[in-house]
């Protein structure tokens, strides 16, 4: 966009034959200092919530100084090309990993409760249904994700499982998105199916673009035939058949919005087939999957699952041959210590890949790193001792101008962490008051 110091009259008409056509507003009618704030202010900040299970070698992830110009530890070393851009948060517990009077105690059962908590900050009630609280990412897709054609993505590096023990359901384990407290959403580990999600089905762009032509004929028709058919329902059942429309106009939502952001020349890789062999390609291919849906807009919020608590991946890059669960048991052996460390610096090397990514990728007035908020962390402690503070945590991201990096953030031991996730929200402006157990946000 040009501008310069003239500006057209908001009044300007278009004239010819005999008549005059107002013309919509245009850049060119704001003046060059509205212009440029209205430009800068553009951007919509993306949240992504990245999880790590069994937590850290903490001594080998924690600085040793606070504030400003702190040195990078063993793990998190990886970070120096971004280092400007992180703020590694000290000091934060997760309490609600522990059990409650009455339930059972023990490494398990925080392992089972941990992924739940993440992002919610609430207990997950022992039994075979799910009570937690909701999670951040869906309270913010409730409150700024409805402009985009999906709210939110839910990824994960692993299918969920059945390795729930402890008299749990295994949706703790298994998720870290909750829509509700008793709603838990499903996280995709199919990069394939998840791409399809985003951008429809079809191996090319043509093919895709039928399928929402499609689905649009399909929602025309159910929702010409809508009024007749409601006025021939007893009244028990409108409401029900409303409830069902609303449904249908979401999916037309979508698929317009779709349609509409592919029509501005989108350039889509081709769709991944199926779930590679290889973890490490898995891995990159799922984070270049939310590097995509933030850079088209699809969506501006996802979470991923790095692993499952328990989970016995090997990542054989990192250099460590045990399972990730394994290697988190070090018995407080020095060695073992120090091994386990090099799985973790393995975690966040991939984490850079990504955050660089971000930042190569031009968003607006800055890149989309500058425009996301990310969080990355765990709800364990020390593996080896399944507890839950002080949490390994770090942010990255410029939350379009509302988070300053390059910090180490002590704060006072036991600090909720639900005091973070709130202080999150209020970044993205949610305006919610708690969250989980929370008593106040953060000043970040």
């Amino acid at each position: 966009m040009f501008i310069t110091k003239k500006h057209l009259s908001r009044r300007t008409l278009l004239r010819g034959a005999g008549a005059a056509i107002a013309l919509p507003l245009l850049d060119s009618m704001i003046p060059a200092s509205t212009a440029l704030a209205q430009t800068a202010a553009a951007p919509k900040t993306r949240l992504g919530c990245i999880y790590i299970p069994h937590g850290v070698t903490m001594d080998k992830w924690t600085p040793a100084t606070a504030g400003r110009g702190f040195e990078l530890t063993e793990i998190l070393s990886p970070l120096a090309p971004v280092r400007d851009q992180i703020c590694v948060v000290t000091g934060l517990t997760h309490a609600q990993v522990g059990p409650w009077p009455g339930e059972d105690s023990g490494g398990a059962n925080n392992h089972n409760r941990a992924g739940a908590v993440f992002l919610s900050g609430a207990h997950p009630v022992k039994g075979n249904r799910p009570i937690c609280g909701p999670s951040i990412d869906q309270i913010a897709a409730a409150h700024v994700g409805q402009d985009t054609p999906i709210p939110s993505i839910e990824l994960a590096l692993e299918q969920g499982g059945l390795n729930c023990d402890s008299g749990n359901t295994c949706a703790y384990i298994n998720t870290l998105a909750w829509k509700s407290a008793t709603l838990p959403l499903p996280m995709e580990h199919n990069p394939q199916v998840a791409f399809e999600r985003l951008f429809g089905l079809g191996v090319t762009e043509e093919e895709r673009a039928v399928r929402r032509a499609e689905a649009r004929s399909v929602l025309d028709s159910v929702l010409g035939e809508a009024a007749r058919f409601r006025n021939a329902l007893p009244a028990s059942d409108r409401r029900v058949f409303a409830d069902y429309l609303d449904e249908v106009r979401e999916v037309e939502r979508r698929v317009m919005q779709v349609d509409t952001l592919m029509s501005a020349g989108v350039e889509l890789p081709e769709p991944p087939v199926g779930v590679p062999d290889a973890i490490e390609e898995h891995l990159s291919l799922m984070f270049d999957l939310q590097v995509l849906a933030f850079k088209t807009e699809i969506t501006r919020i996802s979470t991923f699952m790095y692993g499952r608590e328990l989970s016995n991946t090997i990542f054989p890059q990192s250099g460590v041959r045990e399972s990730w669960h394994l290697a988190s048991h070090h018995s407080n052996d020095r060695k073992n210590m120090d091994q386990y460390a090099v799985l973790n610096r393995y975690h966040v090397a991939q984490l850079t890949s990504f955050l660089e990514k971000l930042q190569a990728t031009p968003d607006g007035d800055g890149t989309l790193l500058d425009h996301s908020l990310i969080l990355y962390g765990s709800s364990l402690s020390d593996g080896n001792e399944h507890n839950f503070s002080p949490l390994p945590v770090l942010l990255a991201g410029g939350a379009s101008g509302r988070l300053e990096g390059g910090r180490h953030l002590v704060f006072p031991e036991e600090t909720p962490m639900a005091n973070l996730l709130l202080a999150l929200l209020h970044k993205l402006d949610v305006p919610v008051e708690s969250i989980g157990d929370s008593t106040g946000p953060l000043e970040i």
